[in-house]
């Protein structure tokens, strides 16, 4: 239990995914298509707690909540404090798409919650009810971010995934960005990834057609942090960062510490892997924590180099099936 937690290419792992359902109220054609109804027997609070402390006795000191919509959980807030408390997790963050924190943000920040990412693809109107699968509102995930600030939120991230012909008109882009900085928010821009549908935007494009905008971006020099942000590169402007996730055409797996546990307990030790280990049947056969701790290191030894999302080995599960 108390040697680091390494994969099979000596990569500390540091960081925990954690989703927490794989149910949300929007259709995102990216990530949660349209026959995806969810799997019903999802790992409750307690043992949630219980594998985020066996992590944390791993290495693991940095723990997000993710879904699915994680706000969609009735117990989200006791989860969040459940977690906040678990002795070696120095930060708790949540990815959300925003809609139900004009009333969760307050009681999430007091629950012991200090970052959010929040997904905004377009402030676009229309464009955003087309790629919310119609359910959405972009006046309304902004109506979040605005609460968020005001509940003492900080960290704020603004998540926008590029697809062609949908988001990706330079004016468009401008105008997500120049949004989130007027919200006191880092907007940053993620590659699509082949687990469902659309065109890949590459990130050398959307930074041309920022710059056709006139929002001209800079390579920061120094972006470190405490523990590592992750694969995220951020651009300098003079009016502040913006950040690129770009899994495809920058492949980011050299520096990955992470893995992920997705709501019915699967441990997946990569986003764009195929292999499961089953933690829920442990945690609910009886099996000790040490048993459990074994299971995780046996899986991050089956860990390759690199993602192949593309290799044609069977279907990859819709991303909000995997935890993102």
């Amino acid at each position: 239990m108390t040697a680091p937690l390494q994969d099979a290419q000596g990569r500390g792992i540091r960081y925990l995914r954690l989703s927490v359902t794989d149910r949300c109220n929007f259709r995102c054609v990216y990530c949660s298509p349209s026959e995806w109804s969810g799997r019903a027997d999802l790992l409750n609070a307690a043992e949630l707690e219980r594998l985020t402390r066996i992590f944390a006795a791993l290495g693991v000191v940095r723990v997000r909540l993710t879904g699915g919509e994680p706000t969609a959980r009735k117990d989200l807030v006791e989860i969040t404090e459940r977690l906040a408390r678990v002795p070696g997790i120095s930060e708790l963050c949540l990815t959300t798409n925003g809609v139900r924190l004009p009333e969760l943000a307050g009681p999430l920040y007091d629950a012991g919650l200090r970052r959010l990412n929040v997904s905004l693809d377009t402030v676009d109107a229309a464009a955003f009810r087309l790629l919310s699968g119609e359910r959405g509102e972009a006046a309304d995930v902004i109506a979040g971010i605005v609460a968020a600030r005001v509940a003492g939120f900080s960290d704020l991230v603004v998540n926008a995934v590029v697809l062609a012909g949908v988001n990706d008109k330079p004016s468009q882009l401008a105008a997500l960005v120049e949004t989130a900085w007027q919200l006191g928010a880092t907007p940053r821009f993620i590659e699509l990834m082949p687990f469902s549908g659309g065109t890949l935007v590459p990130t050398d494009l959307v930074l041309a057609r920022l710059a056709l905008a006139g929002i001209e971006l800079q390579p920061e020099v120094d972006k470190t942090s405490t523990p590592p942000r992750g694969p995220s590169v951020y651009y300098q402007h003079n009016r502040g960062s913006v950040g690129f996730i770009s899994p495809i055409t920058k492949n980011f797996c050299g520096g990955c510490n992470r893995v992920r546990v997705a709501a019915n307990g699967d441990l997946r030790a990569c986003l764009g892997g195929r292999e499961q280990v089953p933690l829920r049947t442990m945690l609910r056969d009886g099996a000790s924590d040490g048993a459990i701790a074994v299971a995780i290191r046996a899986a991050l030894m089956l860990k390759l180099e690199r993602h192949d999302m593309d290799a044609p080995r069977g279907r990859l599960l819709p991303m909000m099936g995997i935890g993102g």
